[in-house]
């Protein structure tokens, strides 16, 4: 079975998403082709076809349509079916997208995937023209927050979808108030995490502290939830706790979180670490007690199995897939978003908690995300999910 699969470009180390259903898929025979904006010259894990991008130079780019439509000719047949179906009102415009489509149209698949639901839009025949099933997937931004800028942009999706992956129930929700048929097939597959390598060290309780290590990893982002994060904590501070917070990750709201933790009277408390690896990631949540992903809106947050799988107290927001990620009172604690006192109250009530009462909730996080989150079992699912009857 030839899978393609569309992602702005080839996954990095970290994102095991989608390098582990690469690697799960080729070991069970399945041959996939990504097919991105740019390719990444240390990706070697599958074939990569690249679209053809707007050249500036107008002599190359004269040149660039001149080849890519000759290669064309042989798939002009796909050409016509698509037109039939797009009845487009500018032919000008239809031959530019067949121009930036060219990888699609010459493709040879049995499914033509797109990892991100944003990435069929103006797409969403394609996978009929060329003779293949189309499945996409829900992630987060796509269907939580995308619409609200773009509303209805997915009703013409619908009508071609054989199949949705979402990572959430939550997604899955959100994709019914935007119209999704009740045909359409619904397959959850939430992300996974290298479990061998997210192992916790003996033992997995922490002895209380008089100062709370507290950590998140994310985005510098508004939808991590950051600034309420901070708020919360002030909070915290004036209730006569010592912290210090770490934050690892970039972003371009690295100004205004930090100038809110200044204006609260804690900047040097806070920990500004930017991007890490993978080892040194493990390394500083392995040295934090309590885990925070505050988010105001989040498809599931792998960060968030890693710091379960190592045993963290992890405390959460309820956005989308949180949770169905951590479960409240048993691998952990899930906080109403956007109300920062809230958040404080339940860092508090989590610091107080007794060395067992610690110890069974992070025991309890590393058995469940070892049994439902590891890499193999996501690995199945996606093999399963090609293979369905339609």
């Amino acid at each position: 079975m030839k899978i393609g699969i569309v992602l702005a470009q080839p996954p990095g180390y970290s994102e095991t998403f989608f390098n582990s259903k690469i690697h799960g898929l080729q070991a069970q025979g399945f041959e996939v082709t990504l097919f991105c904006q740019k390719n990444r010259r240390d990706f070697k894990a599958c074939q990569v076809q690249t679209f053809p991008g707007k050249k500036t130079n107008p002599i190359i780019l004269a040149f660039s349509f001149l080849t890519i439509y000759l290669s064309l000719l042989p798939y002009l047949g796909r050409i016509v079916k698509w037109y039939r179906l797009e009845k487009p009102s500018s032919f000008i415009k239809f031959l530019t997208r067949v121009y930036l489509n060219a990888p699609l149209l010459k493709a040879d698949l049995d499914w033509l995937h797109f990892g991100f639901g944003t990435m069929a839009l103006g797409k969403e025949s394609l996978a009929k023209v060329i003779g293949a099933k189309m499945a996409i997937s829900f992630r987060g931004f796509d269907i939580g927050i995308y619409p609200i800028k773009y509303p209805n942009c997915y009703q013409k999706t619908w009508k071609y979808l054989d199949q949705l992956h979402v990572i959430s129930n939550d997604l899955h929700q959100l994709a019914i108030k935007e119209g999704l048929p009740s045909t359409i097939p619904v397959v959850k597959i939430t992300p996974a995490i290298d479990v061998h390598f997210f192992k916790p060290k003996e033992p997995t309780q922490v002895p209380n502290s008089s100062t709370l290590q507290l950590i998140s990893v994310g985005r510098l982002h508004w939808k991590k939830g950051f600034e309420e994060t901070m708020r919360a904590l002030n909070i915290v501070k004036n209730a006569g706790y010592d912290f210090t917070y770490t934050i690892i990750g970039e972003g371009d709201q690295y100004e205004r979180i930090a100038y809110a933790a200044y204006e609260f009277g804690f900047l040097e408390q806070v920990r500004f670490l930017g991007k890490l690896s993978r080892e040194e990631v493990k390394k500083e949540v392995e040295a934090a007690e309590i885990y925070i992903q505050y988010s105001i809106q989040e498809g599931f947050c792998n960060a968030v199995l890693e710091a379960q799988a190592l045993g963290k107290l992890c405390v959460v927001s309820d956005a989308e897939g949180l949770p169905e990620n951590v479960l409240h009172e048993q691998t952990g604690w899930v906080v109403p978003k956007l109300q920062p006192e809230l958040l404080a109250e339940k860092i508090i009530v989590v610091s107080q908690l007794s060395v067992e009462e610690k110890y069974a909730i992070s025991t309890q996080a590393i058995e469940r995300v070892q049994t439902e989150f590891n890499i193999e079992k996501q690995q199945q699912a996606f093999v399963n999910f090609y293979q369905l009857p339609l």
